[in-house]
This record gives C-alpha cells, sequence and structure tokens, in this order.
C-alpha cells in the first residue's frame, strides 16, 4: 500500500495531481474554468422543493470550496462572479431578472458575495475531507455565511424582519438538505479516491 503524503491526501491532489509551477498552474485555471460552468449550470437547476424551489448553487459553492481550498476556490469564484459582472446570463434568473452589475447590486448581490465569504471561512475547516465531523461542520458553516451575508445586504433594502421572512427562513430547510448532502458526496468520494489509490 501506498503512503500518502499529506499534500496527496487533499482531495484536489487526489483529483488531478500536479507537480510543478506549471502543471499547478494549468490545473487551476482548467478547474476554475469548469467550476465556474458548474455554478452556471447549478443556478440554472430548479429541484422542486418546500417551502421554495431550491437551486444547488450554494451546495457547488460548498463542494468547490471543500475540493479546490480556499485559494483555488476563491479564484473559481471570482472568476464567475466575474462573468456575471460583465453582462453574460450565468447568474439564477439572468437575463430575465437583469444581468451585470444592475442584477448584482439587487436583492441577490449579498448571496453571491456571500459565495466568495463562504469559500474564505469553510475552506480551512473541511480539513483533507476524510472526517464525516469536520466535513459537515464546514458544510454548514458555508451556508450559513451564505445565508448571513444575504440577509445583511437584503435588510439594507427591505429591512430586516422582511429580510428574514423573505430571504432566509425559506432556504433554511434546503440549506441543511445541501449541507448533509455535500458532506456525504465529499466524503464518499475522498473514500473512493483513497481507495482507488492504493
Amino acid at each position: 500500500m501506498t503512503t500518502l503524503t499529506a499534500s496527496e491526501r487533499s482531495v484536489l491532489q487526489m483529483l488531478w495531481p500536479a507537480q510543478g509551477r506549471g502543471a499547478v498552474w494549468t490545473r487551476g485555471l482548467v478547474l476554475a474554468l469548469a467550476g465556474s460552468v458548474a455554478l452556471w449550470a447549478s443556478a440554472r437547476l430548479q429541484v422542486p422543493f418546500w417551502p421554495v424551489p431550491m437551486t444547488m448553487q450554494t451546495l457547488v459553492v460548498t463542494m468547490i470550496a471543500a475540493t479546490f481550498g480556499w485559494r483555488l476556490g476563491l479564484a473559481t469564484v471570482m472568476l464567475y462572479l466575474a462573468q456575471g459582472t460583465v453582462g453574460l446570463p450565468v447568474f439564477a434568473g439572468t437575463p430575465e431578472r437583469g444581468i451585470g452589475l444592475a442584477y448584482m447590486v439587487g436583492p441577490t448581490g449579498g448571496y453571491l458575495l456571500g459565495f466568495l465569504a463562504a469559500v474564505a471561512v469553510m475552506a480551512p475547516l473541511a480539513g483533507d475531507g476524510r472526517s464525516w465531523t469536520r466535513m459537515g461542520v464546514a458544510m454548514i458553516a458555508g451556508n450559513a455565511v451564505i445565508l448571513l451575508c444575504g440577509f445583511l445586504y437584503l435588510a439594507t433594502l427591505v429591512g430586516a424582519s422582511q429580510a428574514w421572512a423573505a430571504g432566509v427562513l425559506p432556504f433554511l430547510t434546503g440549506a441543511l438538505v445541501k449541507a448533509a448532502l455535500g458532506t456525504a458526496l465529499m466524503v464518499a468520494g475522498w473514500r473512493l479516491l483513497a481507495s482507488w489509490r492504493r
């Protein structure tokens, strides 16, 4: 059985081993582009759920944070936000509800900024992906940070009580479901990769 170093135990290194600056940069560029496409696709995917339909975007954000780490995770989300800033219809509800900066300063702007905050907060918490507890805490923290940022920004537009009723409460159950799903996918995926590498 091969003994894995600490860097090799990370999910990203196991998915795509890279040694040397050029290989690491190539991997980062390809994965950032792929991650931004995944964020766009997940914004379009709605799953019937109670009390409101659930998109998979926050699940993808938290899985990017847990898989890519904070540097590449932040770069990936920033690339996605930059695509939306220049007017590409990558956000949920675009172009019907607007595009570009006009969309980003609207009611969902806080959630978009929350994607960045969630990556920064949860990537260190997730560790190497092996622990159910650490991954669960990281996934809950990531979802909570997104909701908190969305709430704080929305409260400046409509007031705290309405922001809570419309921007947080309907999404709490979905956030818990996505945190549990993300935890299961990440830990099971790590164990599968670790078994395959032996």
